[in-house]
């Protein structure tokens, strides 16, 4: 899978970016608060990144945080949302934003969304109720690339990004990749 990409912005047409990775151009699809927030042509950008593989198209997704990109894997669990869907709520509303509507159950906020009905927004209220909450939506503090390398690792062994965020914390800011995997393991263990 590709979980990231860096290169230069070759074309922006929202919801899609081009970006150039060493000759080769990736579209990526993005919700509109990462959208803005991208540097202009020609500069450089990373995105983190979720493939859809459907039996007619492989699309990718990107976005600039691991709160989206994680918040966009657990929308798109949910029966009778897909990645476009999951999109439209990522560009409606900021993380926090539905993370707070959640934790209050408020349908009304989510039913503004374009794409989302009276019974989408009750049933992703029923079934997002505990696993994103206000905590959950705080971004985890990355000093270095090689904390960043870490806590992608930690996520990609099945740790939540809450617990690897702190086991992160506990780290000295300048250890490695292999040994900040082994001694966060350790932490979590």
């Amino acid at each position: 899978m590709i979980g990231r990409l860096t290169g230069v912005i070759a074309e922006k047409s929202p919801p899609q970016v081009l970006i150039d990775v060493q000759g080769v151009g990736y579209e990526v699809d993005v919700p509109m608060s990462t959208f803005f927030n991208l540097p202009g042509l020609g500069e450089r950008a990373t995105l983190l990144t979720h493939l859809s593989i459907r039996e007619d198209a492989h699309v990718l997704f990107g976005f600039l945080t691991t709160e989206e990109r994680s918040t966009f894997r657990l929308l798109i669990k949910i029966s009778g949302v897909g990645p476009k869907m999951a999109l439209s709520l990522l560009s409606g509303m900021s993380v926090g934003d539905l993370a707070q509507a959640i934790s209050r159950q408020e349908t009304g906020r989510l039913v503004k969304v374009p794409g989302i009905g009276k019974k989408t927004a009750e049933r992703l209220l029923l079934e997002l109720k505990g696993k994103l909450g206000p905590d959950l939506a705080l971004p985890v503090a990355v000093a270095n690339d090689a904390q960043a390398d870490i806590l992608q690792a930690l996520i990609a062994l099945g740790y939540s990004e809450k617990e690897a965020g702190a086991a992160l914390k506990k780290l000295p800011t300048d250890v490695g990749v292999s040994e900040g995997i082994k001694l966060a393991m350790k932490q979590l263990s």
